[in-house]
């Protein structure tokens, strides 16, 4: 099926190889809509932007550019802050949308809880549905859910798969300084292709390496 509005979108698709393995964007004229880690089959992914947004989806470099070199640029500590357009297609107007809103607010180099965020969204007691909002997310890294953390400790479940959490938590500089120790998470599931195990990131931005929380507004 296509949107309600406009019918059927043709679909931008690019590749980015990064430290947590080559990541697939997909971009439309209203935006980035979605963004699959190498374990995701690209086909069933493309079959779901096809419901979803248009059947329509071409490979091209040129319409991924912004998306593809802002990811890049990040990976690479020259960016800490997303500037691109979201589209929203596969997240409904609710209280999901105002959890993935409210985390796409959450600084680089802090983290907030999932309490936090649900209260963000309008709903204080709703702490594990915005657990699986995040969990959802369509598209992680850009909307930094990987910054949404247990208030009881430890860096909580990832739809991307805990240690791509921790990766990107220590790339941000918000596991080093004692408060969690990075070689305790388990690192499982699927490598980047032809890697061994990522190595711990090295951004050297000159500020001390401590975990910081987002005060809730």
């Amino acid at each position: 099926m296509t949107r309600e509005s406009g019918g059927p979108l043709d679909v931008a698709l690019g590749g980015v190889d990064s430290p947590l393995g080559r990541i697939s964007v997909f971009v439309t004229r209203a935006g980035l809509v979605r963004v699959a880690y190498p374990e995701e089959p690209l086909d069933r992914v493309m079959e779901e932007v096809g419901e979803v947004v248009s059947p329509r989806i071409l490979e091209d470099p040129r319409g991924t550019e912004d998306v593809r070199r802002a990811i890049e640029a990040y990976f690479e500590g020259r960016l800490r802050r997303f500037d691109l357009r979201i589209d929203w297609a596969f997240v409904p107007e609710g209280f999901s949308r105002r959890v993935l809103e409210a985390t796409a607010q959450i600084p680089y180099g802090t983290v907030s809880t999932y309490g936090d965020v649900a209260a963000r969204a309008g709903s204080p007691r709703a702490a594990r549905a915005a657990g699986n909002a995040l969990h959802d997310n369509p598209v992680p890294i850009v909307v930094p859910c990987h910054r949404v953390v247990p208030a009881s400790g430890g860096i909580g479940g990832y739809g991307g798969q805990e240690w791509r959490k921790a990766w990107l938590l220590e790339l941000e500089g918000t596991l080093a300084g004692g408060t969690l120790d990075l070689a305790e998470v388990p690192w499982r599931g699927v490598r980047a292709p032809d890697a061994a195990r990522p190595g711990r990131p090295r951004v050297d931005d000159g500020r001390p390496r401590s975990r910081r929380r987002a005060s809730t507004p």
